[in-house]
Formats: structure tokens, C-alpha cells, sequence
């Protein structure tokens, strides 16, 4: 079992030993943490606190609402929520900060606290720092009982987003409803088995099947949306001949899609077809970091925009785009963030940018899928031995490819033309994490071949 604490937050395995694992304990101590330092930062004394549906998520929500209420702050409870969703009522209630209740695409047996800033951000590396060291040295000082913060529930943020996302001027309801699309949404029995359709019914898409959309957190299966853990909404799409399948995390921030014969549209895809089409009416930057498909870089380039790669994370994505005034952004993992609404990874607001792309091209799925240029993305990872000081393995890398084009924001990337190799390091092993890029699943894998047959050599010396 395992408790895992970095500056984006805390998350671990649900029972076992204090310190081991996510137990009441570490949650108060985490929970108290962020709210001294959430406090001390701005002068609001309100924290939003919102869930997916995971068994332990009232658990947990009731420890760090009444740990907040200790410490003299008031709490607005969204409940079962999404992510984005949480992210867009802090502003809104100019709260100090707020923390979803969610391991993301972890198994149910995993929970965690995600924190954000007063806009509705994920918190710097800097303040996630801060955080984690009120924590180890219990720097927190609770309320007296006359000053204990209220808990007040709230169920009307999802219609908020929702509503937030129909105004946007480039969501077309019209063009959506005219399309009369038959859709299957697998919600992995959490959030998004009510957020989707909800959404969907607001678009106008009347013929919805819903596949485990009871949000009870028993997940059918793996919640990652990666393609061997989702047959069940492929072949549903296929036999039934739908116009898609809409996938989303436990969470709602990541989006994948299923094209019409049961293929997967991919992961690394639904950024660049939602990129295509806002590029196309609103012609700008965009972002995505270091592991993700140079298909946003082409699509970009189209458009005569300018691509910027940041580091992995989200936090890293976000503080690109600002630099950068980028319009759209995001990961490959199915994470698209598009500032109009707000800066977080958002699967409702890149539901709707879809359809509406798709709609108007009057494309089946697959068909807009085949418009874009094909990459593969080959991942491994190498172990070495202890011994080996791995920040030293890459320097030597680098060293090998200088006459390429080289990126060291975070770890080694290597371009060859329109291939890419990049190699990051892992924070708590001695792991070398190789993704490589090109125009097919051979050419990918065998960069990444020749790449840790250099590693090898390397450390052989």
C-alpha cells in the first residue's frame, strides 16, 4: 500500500498504518495544512471542497470539511462534482482556495487530495512546497469554539459550468442538434455518469446510451480511458451502429473518444481536433508539454500560430499558456484546457468544442480522425541499478544527440525531423521514462530501442 506526498498534493491507498497510507489521520494533518496556508495567503476564509464517486469520498470529504471547520473557515461542500467543475466555483465564490476529492484514473482502492489556488488553479511548485512542510512540522493552530467555520452544502455548480459552457461563442447548439447524434457515454460509475448526459441533453443530443453512468465508484473496469480498458463502450458503439462513444476519467478533466466502427479517435487526438477547430475560428498559440503528440504542433503551424511545449503537468501547462497567451492547450493524456471558460483541464467544455467541430464538418468520427497527421507514441521505461545517478545518465544523452534539437525543460527531448524521443527521470526511482514519437508504430519503437541500447551502453562504462 502506499502514500504518496509531492507539491500537487497527497494521495495513497485507502486503510493500513498512519504515514504508510491515506488514513484519517494523514488526511486531517494534509487537510489542516493547506487550509493554514490557503488562509494566510488570501484574505477570503472560504475553501470549496467537491468529489468523484469513489467509496471513500464521504469519508474523506467529512474529514477535511470538519478539519476546515476547526480552523475557523467556512466550507461550501459541492458534493459529487467533477474537477473543472470545483476549479470554476472558487473564483466564483472568491474563496481562498478549494480540494477535490479524487484519484483521478487510479483503481477505487486509491483516493487523494488535489489542491488549488484561489483561481481555481492547481497550486505552484513553490506553494505545494509550503504546503507539505506546514504539514511535516504541524504548523496549524485550530479555532476556538466560538469561531469554528460553517459547512454549508451546494448542488448548483455543475448547472453553473454547464451553462458557463452553452454561452461560449463557439459552442454551436444549433449545429450540434441538427447533426441528431446517437452517443454512448461510458462514466465509469463516478462524476461524469451525470455530468455527460446532463451536458449532452443541454447540447441538444436527445438519443444518449448511458454505460455505467450510476455513480456509485464501483468502476467496471480500469478508469484510465486508454483503449484496452474500454471494449465494453466499443463494441456497444459498433453493434449498434452510434456516431460515437464519449469516455471520461473518474474526475471528468481527461476526454477520449470512440469513433464509430468501435476504433479508438485516441487519447493524444482529442486536443488536436478541438485545437483544429477553435485554431480555425480564433487563430492564435497553443501548448501542450513535452510527451504529447506533435500533431498540435502541425495543426498549430496550419493555422500559422505558434507551439510552445512545457513540462509535464498540468500546473507546468497552465503557466506556458500564460506566457505564451495561448487560446487552447493541454496534455495527450485527454486533458484540454481553454482559458475562455477557465485554466483547467476540462472533458465537459471539450465535449462541446467537439461536437461542435464535428457537426460542422459533416464528418462521421473517423473520418475527422483521418484528417489529421498520423503519429504512434512508443512508452517504456528502463530500471536501473541504484548505484547509477540517473540525472548523469541523461546528461550523457544529451551529450550523444547535440547536433539535434534539444529540449531540457524537464528531462532530455530529442527531435529528429518530425520523430521525437523524450526521456524523464522518475522522482522516486531509479527509472528512466522513454516515450518516442513518429509516423508509425515500428519507426516509434524502434527509436525508442536505439535510445535505451544507449542508455545501456552508457552505464555499462
Amino acid at each position: 500500500m502506499t502514500l504518496i506526498k509531492s507539491i500537487s498534493g497527497i494521495r495513497g491507498t485507502i486503510g493500513g498504518q498512519t504515514g504508510e497510507n491515506l488514513t484519517p489521520i494523514d488526511v486531517v494533518k494534509f487537510a489542516a495544512a493547506f487550509g493554514t496556508w490557503a488562509t494566510q495567503h488570501h484574505s477570503s476564509k472560504t475553501i470549496i471542497i467537491g468529489r468523484d464517486a469513489r467509496p471513500s469520498g464521504p469519508m474523506v470529504s467529512q474529514l477535511i470539511a470538519s478539519t476546515l471547520s476547526g480552523l475557523g473557515i467556512h466550507v461550501i461542500d459541492l458534493g459529487l462534482s467533477t474537477t473543472p467543475t470545483v476549479e470554476m466555483a472558487v473564483p466564483k465564490e472568491k474563496a481562498c482556495g478549494g480540494i477535490i476529492i479524487t484519484a483521478s484514473h487510479n483503481p477505487v482502492e486509491w483516493n487523494a487530495l488535489k489542491l488549488l489556488n484561489s483561481e481555481g488553479e492547481f497550486v505552484s511548485a513553490n506553494d505545494g512546497a509550503k504546503i507539505l512542510e506546514l504539514a511535516e512540522s504541524e504548523s496549524f493552530e485550530f479555532a476556538k469554539v466560538n469561531k469554528l467555520g460553517k459547512i454549508e452544502t451546494n448542488d448548483s455548480y455543475l448547472d453553473f459550468h454547464i451553462q458557463k459552457i452553452l454561452k461560449l461563442p463557439l459552442v454551436d447548439i444549433a449545429a450540434i442538434k441538427a447533426r441528431n447524434f446517437k452517443i454512448v457515454v461510458d462514466g465509469v460509475n463516478s462524476s461524469g455518469g451525470f455530468a455527460v448526459p446532463q451536458l449532452l441533453k443541454a447540447l441538444g443530443v436527445n438519443n444518449i446510451i448511458e454505460l455505467y453512468c450510476k455513480p456509485n465508484g464501483n468502476f467496471p473496469h480500469n478508469p484510465e480511458p486508454l483503449p484496452e480498458n474500454l471494449t465494453s463502450i466499443s463494441s456497444e458503439v459498433e453493434k449498434n451502429h452510434y456516431d460515437l462513444g464519449i469516455v471520461v476519467d473518474p474526475d471528468v478533466d481527461r476526454l477520449a473518444f470512440v469513433n464509430e466502427d468501435g476504433s479508438m479517435f485516441g487519447e493524444e487526438y482529442t486536443l488536436v481536433a478541438i485545437s483544429d477547430y477553435v485554431l480555425s475560428k480564433t487563430p492564435g498559440n497553443t501548448v501542450s508539454n513535452l510527451s504529447s503528440t506533435r500533431a498540435l504542433r502541425d495543426v498549430t503551424e496550419k493555422h500559422e500560430g505558434s507551439y510552445a511545449a512545457s513540462a509535464v503537468g498540468e500546473v507546468n501547462v497552465v503557466t506556458k499558456m500564460k506566457e505564451t497567451n495561448a487560446i487552447i492547450g493541454g496534455e495527450g493524456n485527454g486533458g484540454v484546457i481553454y482559458p475562455e471558460l477557465h485554466y483547467g483541464r476540462d472533458a465537459l467544455v471539450g465535449i462541446a468544442l467537439f461536437l461542435t467541430h464535428l457537426a460542422k464538418s459533416n464528418k462521421s468520427c473517423a473520418q475527422l480522425r483521418a484528417s489529421y497527421p498520423s503519429y504512434y507514441i512508443s512508452k517504456n521505461k528502463i530500471e536501473l541499478r541504484p548505484s547509477i545517478n540517473v540525472s548523469d545518465v541523461l546528461t550523457e544523452i544529451e551529450k550523444k544527440y547535440k547536433s539535434q534539437p534539444i529540449n531540457t525543460i524537464d528531462g532530455v527531448k530529442i527531435e529528429f525531423d518530425k520523430q521525437w524521443v523524450h526521456l524523464r527521470k522518475s522522482n522516486t526511482e531509479p527509472i528512466i521514462r522513454i516515450y518516442a514519437e513518429a509516423d508509425s508504430e515500428t519507426t516509434a519503437a524502434n527509436l525508442a530501442n536505439k535510445i535505451i541500447h544507449d542508455i545501456h551502453e552508457i552505464t555499462q562504462n
